[in-house]
């Protein structure tokens, strides 16, 4: 499967909104993610199908501003059948997999894709997937069973609290300072820990009130200093302060340049110094990551 760049900002478009798919090609995100899922009522699933096949249609690959994913309903619902045959077609960069129970999940839609590119003449492998990895408690479980998985279709892993507190039977994900409470930190961890293990993208989840920018770009710092390199955006007002969060500055492009040159400067050093620190390997597959995203 040809790589393809990091994901910055994924924008979720309801599948059956005439007038929000109308503005889709101007949002700006990396990815637009047209959801035939949560935000689209169930008696108009089948609206929202030829809604969001029409707009596949109408946008070969080669004249995508963005990547185009779906958000199908979940495998296991009478929906999620229903949604793949009606969108394959039109060679969505990718699937995202809500509920995902684990990559047994994710392994079994592999498969139905595998089928549905022959049937519609595609190249196999060229849709990835990405699985809401987090909205049960049995799926929070089962994030460790991404890290020895062999999934050629897994473009990232990405979380939601949401669902996974109405399972929980919670009356509040957060807790008392407004912070995510204890049990959502941890899914939010092993979700980062999963991706990283698998070799993939780990993408934060929403931030929920897209008037705060400021806290917008202070939620999207932090999770890229975890190592976070993405996040779901549910608002095209979020997609700018995203992408500009989760790129490189000037000046962390600046000093990682410095860093190669010092270990270039030194051939077969294992530690060097800089600006009165010891810097050692791991700090030069830092450099080298922080100039590849700034490629990319």
């Amino acid at each position: 499967m040809t790589p393809r760049k990091p994901l910055r900002s994924l924008l979720f478009i309801p599948g059956d909104s005439e007038k929000k798919l109308g503005k889709a090609d101007t949002a700006g995100a990396d990815a637009i993610v047209l959801d035939l899922e949560d935000s689209v009522a169930p008696e108009s699933k089948q609206v929202a199908r030829a809604k969001v096949a029409a707009f596949l249609a109408e946008r070969p690959a080669s004249k995508r501003v963005c990547e185009i994913w779906v958000r199908m309903n979940a495998l296991g619902e009478e929906a999620a059948l229903s949604d793949l045959a009606a969108v394959i077609a039109g060679a969505p960069d990718g699937i995202m997999l809500p509920k995902c129970a684990g990559a047994a999940d994710v392994q079994l839609l592999s498969h139905y894709l595998d089928a549905l590119e022959v049937q519609a003449g595609l190249p196999r492998g060229g849709i990835f997937i990405l699985p809401v990895a987090t909205e049960t408690a049995a799926a929070a479980l089962q994030l460790p069973s991404f890290a020895n998985a062999s999934l050629a279709r897994l473009r990232g892993i990405t979380w939601g609290a949401e669902d996974l507190s109405a399972a929980l039977g919670a009356v509040s994900n957060r807790d008392e300072t407004g912070a995510w409470a204890m049990t959502y930190r941890l899914a939010r961890s092993l979700t980062l820990l999963a991706a990283h293990a698998a070799h993939v993208q780990a993408i934060e989840t929403l931030y929920a009130d897209f008037r705060d920018e400021d806290g917008l770009r202070r939620a999207c710092r932090a999770a890229r200093t975890e190592g976070f390199s993405g996040r779901l955006a549910i608002h095209p007002a979020q997609v700018q302060a995203i992408n500009e969060s989760f790129a490189p500055t000037k000046a962390e492009i600046d000093y990682a340049r410095r860093v190669i040159a010092a270990f270039e400067a030194a051939p077969g050093a294992g530690v060097i110094g800089l600006d009165g620190k010891m810097l050692d390997i791991p700090h030069l597959k830092q450099a080298r990551a922080t100039l590849a995203a700034a490629c990319a």
